[in-house]
């Protein structure tokens, strides 16, 4: 395939991504790729999916939401991150992109990784040509999500009354952009994030009846159905939902990249 870095304007920070094209003048179609949580566009699914898509002739852009990483500076010491994230800027981070995109090329399947996928479904709703979706290990969403992510261990662990109660406080005085330490992944979160979401977050499971295109939802073996219900959403879907479940198969695929590949490229490749 043949990359190119590319930069996409927003109303502040820049989008940074790569575009993968097929190495011959073919092109079938399209594909987004959102990255998962505190993550971005050269680590994961991101990253392992473009060359096998690419043989198949579609062009893939993966892209940084603002919200990429966990803390990371660009042309100063300004800190960024997804420490910072707010659910309605990684929407508009998806759809700014996504315009980006059929500007360019025709309008593009969904790929979306863990909270890149709970992204995706709003994403997908309001853009009713997306001809597919992809959601790998999309977590549920919804106002209950933080409670599933501290009760897991992360974020928040078993200290979500107490930090919850100091978001609050932090967010009265006007400190809500100040950075506040939590126990489990991802560390670090201003106390305005992690308010936003325990408040904003779209719930994938009400919004599954609404989504009509063909859709496959893959998780590993060792994940949780209840925070990556594909089961669920496929009994809710408005449209086909195919679920895979991955065996010998963690969150981040380790180790089981080809068997994610081929399941994502088959699927396309049928689907498409």
């Amino acid at each position: 395939m043949r990359t190119e870095l590319v930069s996409i304007a927003t109303p502040t920070l820049p989008l940074d991504g790569a575009l993968h094209r097929p190495d011959d003048a073919t092109v079938r179609g399209a594909v987004l790729l959102f990255h998962g949580n505190t993550m971005n566009f050269y680590v994961g699914a991101p990253r392992f999916l473009p060359p096998a898509l690419t043989k198949l002739g579609f062009v893939c852009l993966a892209f940084n939401r603002r919200g990429h990483d966990i803390l990371s500076i660009r042309d100063s010491r300004a800190a960024e991150g997804a420490a910072f994230q707010l659910t309605h800027e990684g929407i508009e981070d998806n759809a700014i992109a996504a315009a980006w995109m059929v500007a360019r090329f025709p309008d593009p399947a969904i790929v979306g990784h863990s909270n890149g996928g709970m992204l995706a479904v709003p994403h997908v709703l309001a853009h009713p040509r997306t001809p597919a979706m992809v959601l790998l290990s999309a977590h549920g969403g919804g106002r209950s999500g933080v409670i599933r992510s501290s009760q897991a261990g992360q974020l928040a662990g078993n200290r979500l009354v107490e930090i919850t109660a100091q978001a609050r406080t932090m967010a009265a005085e006007g400190r809500g952009r100040q950075l506040m330490l939590v126990p489990g992944w991802w560390y670090v979160i201003t106390a305005e994030s992690f308010l936003d979401r325990l408040t904003e977050m779209p719930d994938m499971l009400e919004l599954a009846s609404k989504i009509t295109c063909p859709v496959l939802y893959i998780r590993g073996d060792q994940e949780n159905p209840e925070t990556y219900p594909a089961e669920a959403f496929a009994a809710r879907a408005g449209g086909k939902c195919d679920v895979e479940i991955v065996p010998k198969c963690d969150h981040f695929y380790r180790g089981r990249e080809d068997a994610v590949t081929e399941l994502v490229a088959g699927w396309l490749h049928r689907t498409l």
